[in-house]
């Protein structure tokens, strides 16, 4: 039977909605074989950024706490009793828990606790595949001669990272990274569940269909509509039955799911085929020039990050978040890859002037940027002539001087009443 570990509750809804996001499969490893026991670990923190907050400051321990600003970033377990969610705007959230404690965000602190987890995953089995800098996928299989069972493992795992970083962890353990990753959510917080290869449905089924990777707030809407909650009811539904409510591709992977089939195998030294950054306006209006300087900022941070990974992007998205809570994109392939600021930021501005009539009729809270069909940045393949390319001397020798003097020793003009806002800590990639 599977287990739930000390201090687990009943399953719920994931930590963040972003949970229900499956990741990319990868390109050519070759697949792994329906596995007969349970040696896939998930281990996720808890709460991460709330939870660093609680450890260095006793006072906040057992207490809701929030991080961020205008939005929150985290929400300690005792303000998400009450409803708070990420990312909630932060006078709501005090509605729901007027007791709360707000806390500045400290990335540095966070990225620091990160590499700290990240040494003991490795030190765990050299198979860690990390998913963001609060969570891994780790495989196990080879260990049982060394380390002992898988269960024993992840139990040594989450000791250590209480001991010695006393943040707490939960760990699903599972034959596939699919039902690991539902173990762990379901664990939470500081729980270890173990899933049986011969117990996945009976522990599958049951749950919510929002638990299936791919089944966002849309999806989960139209399943509902026809009355599918359970993932028991979609497997029992079939591809077939799910393609007019889905769509076909939607159908085939959320029918496989439903069954448990997942044969991807955790992969190292992965590289990430995006980069991302956002920030939160809040909701009052926005003049166009305001706007615009927050897309300087991001292209800015995005560009340093694109160079420090000897990468190069092919396609710029523009993403949105409106005063209604809706969201849209808008996107633009280059004719040539490139890592230079100025080529991103003019396609990045093409994209905001197509944009501005819907943000001027909707209001905008949240602007983000992504740049994505990432190469390698050598060798590049030169294109004629040779002599008309934009050059990187600008872009290099800011990023020499933000790296030695910090990220605000240099900054846009335009940006000097805004600030640069957060930027988020992320996994090497």
């Amino acid at each position: 039977m599977f287990e739930y570990g000390r201090g687990s509750p009943a399953p719920g809804p994931p930590e963040d909605p972003a949970e229900t996001a499956p990741p990319s499969p990868p390109a050519r490893r070759p697949r792994i074989a329906a596995r007969d026991h349970a040696s896939i670990l998930h281990a996720d923190l808890d709460s991460f950024y709330a939870s660093v907050e609680q450890r260095d400051q006793p006072r906040l321990r057992g207490r809701p706490v929030l991080v961020g600003g205008g939005v929150v970033l985290a929400a300690s377990y005792e303000a998400k009793a009450v409803g708070v969610r990420t990312p909630m705007n932060i006078g709501r959230a005090l509605s729901l828990c007027p007791d709360a404690t707000v806390v500045p965000p400290r990335m540095s602190v966070y990225a620091e606790a990160s590499r700290s987890v990240f040494e003991i995953f490795a030190d765990t089995t050299p198979i860690v595949e990390g998913i963001s800098i609060d969570e891994a996928f780790l495989d196990v299989a080879g260990l049982r001669r060394i380390k002992g069972e898988p269960e024993a493992i992840a139990a040594d795992l989450r000791t250590r990272v209480r001991r010695e970083l006393g943040l707490p962890i939960s760990v699903g353990i599972a034959g596939t990274k699919f039902l690991a990753k539902v173990a762990s959510a379901v664990a939470k917080p500081d729980g270890l569940l173990r899933v049986e290869p011969a117990e996945e449905l009976e522990f599958l089924h049951p749950l919510p269909v929002h638990r299936l990777w791919g089944v966002g707030p849309v999806t989960e809407r139209a399943l509902h509509a026809h009355g599918i909650e359970r993932v028991g009811q979609l497997a029992e539904l079939g591809e077939a039955g799910l393609r007019p409510i889905v769509g076909a591709a939607a159908a085939r992977h959320l029918h496989a799911l439903s069954w448990a089939r997942d044969p991807r195998r955790v992969e190292t030294g992965r590289r990430r085929r995006s980069l991302g950054a956002q920030r939160a306006l809040g909701r009052r209006p926005h003049p166009p020039a305001e706007i615009e300087a927050y897309l300087h900022g991001l292209t800015d941070r995005l560009g340093r990050r694109l160079r420090a990974a000897q990468r190069c992007c092919r396609t710029v998205v523009l993403r949105m978040r409106f005063d209604d809570f809706t969201r849209a994109t808008r996107s633009h392939t280059l004719p040539a890859a490139t890592d230079h600021t100025e080529t991103i930021l003019a396609a990045a501005r093409g994209l905001l002037t197509e944009a501005m009539p819907l943000i001027t009729a909707r209001g905008l809270t949240l602007i983000g940027l992504a740049l994505t069909n990432l190469e390698n940045a050598d060798p590049r393949q030169l294109t004629l002539p040779f002599d008309q390319g934009p050059t990187p001397a600008l872009d290099t020798t800011l990023d020499a001087l933000r790296t030695r003097f910090g990220s605000g020793a240099v900054t846009r003009a335009a940006l000097l009443r805004h600030g640069e806002g957060l930027s988020v800590p992320m996994l090497p990639d």
